[in-house]
């Protein structure tokens, strides 16, 4: 199974949209599978028109620990609320409590504790579930419960479920979250290819530039597609310059459509609402397939 993963840095960029465009089109000729890997707010599904209510296999899963204290065991020796870089631990009555929202399951009060009164518990941190659009793929999600951390692991547990629910898929199309953090690593990580998405404006040409770091540290395959090139198009040649320079191929450019937004409020991808989109759409799915880690695919 090949992994395509959308990522931009900046958020707000389009990704979602692209990442369901993208994968309409490549359902007509290969066997795919789609993984939300924002698990911090995923909405890919929504831009199919599907509500979380009609997910399949909805669980509670866990991808990380929280401290317990056993404070029969303390002496108040402090060492685990000294050594809390999360300052997750409050001392109350010469004793450690731990806050609602600060631990994260690091283990450094753990190791530290003299008197092993420490332990780290699994917690219920997230929900996993899949559905089936009905373009014929399946898409898999999950989301992390408000104020809990994990969500390095949780990608990777949707992409495993992406996997079991279509193992006979060719591709897992992924849609990262934005940013440069754990979610993103592991979204990149396995990647055979990477479309970065990015505007024609200084902010999310810099967020990219650092994306393309994490792409680079797993020596995936890439692309860029500009999306609204033509709100800047000085600012888009800078962009293509600098794709030419790291020679990067600019694999799509989309203009600045209303659709766009038409397309979102009525929870379709773009490319049902468009032909012009669409054809440009083709385009990119073209330009992908045409990348040597392709070509005899």
């Amino acid at each position: 199974m090949k992994q395509i993963t959308i990522l931009s840095g900046k958020g707000g960029v389009g990704k979602s949209s692209i990442a369901a465009s993208l994968g309409i089109l490549l359902a007509k000729k290969h066997k795919i599978v789609l993984a939300d890997c924002d698990v911090d707010a995923p909405n890919l599904a929504l831009v199919f028109g599907i509500e979380r209510k009609f997910f399949l296999e909805w669980e509670n899963i866990s991808t990380n620990e929280k401290a317990v204290f056993d404070l029969k065991k303390c002496v108040s020796c402090k060492k685990c609320f000294d050594i809390c870089y999360f300052k997750a631990i409050d001392w109350v009555k010469n004793k450690p409590s731990l806050k609602e929202f600060g631990c994260e399951g690091c283990g450094a009060c753990k190791i530290v504790c003299p008197e092993g009164a420490i332990i780290l518990k699994k917690i219920n941190n997230a929900k996993i579930g899949y559905v089936k659009t009905k373009y014929g793929f399946k898409l898999a999600s999950s989301q992390l419960n408000i104020g809990e951390s994990g969500s390095g692991k949780l990608v990777n547990k949707v992409k495993e479920k992406a996997k079991n629910i279509s193992a006979d898929a060719d591709i897992m199309l992924v849609d990262s979250a934005a940013g440069i953090g754990c979610p993103v690593i592991a979204s990149v990580s396995g990647s055979d290819y990477a479309v970065l998405v990015v505007e024609p404006t200084p902010a999310s040409l810099s967020d990219m530039k650092r994306a393309l770091a994490v792409v680079n540290h797993f020596n995936s395959d890439k692309g860029i597609i500009i999306n609204k090139f033509d709100i800047n198009k000085k600012y888009c040649q800078r962009i293509e310059e600098f794709a030419e320079t790291r020679k990067i191929k600019i694999i799509g450019k989309l203009p600045f459509n209303k659709n766009f937004v038409k397309a979102l409020v009525e929870m379709k991808p773009v490319i049902e609402i468009d032909e012009d989109i669409r054809e440009l759409f083709d385009e990119v799915v073209g330009a992908i397939m045409n990348a040597k880690i392709f070509r005899n695919f």
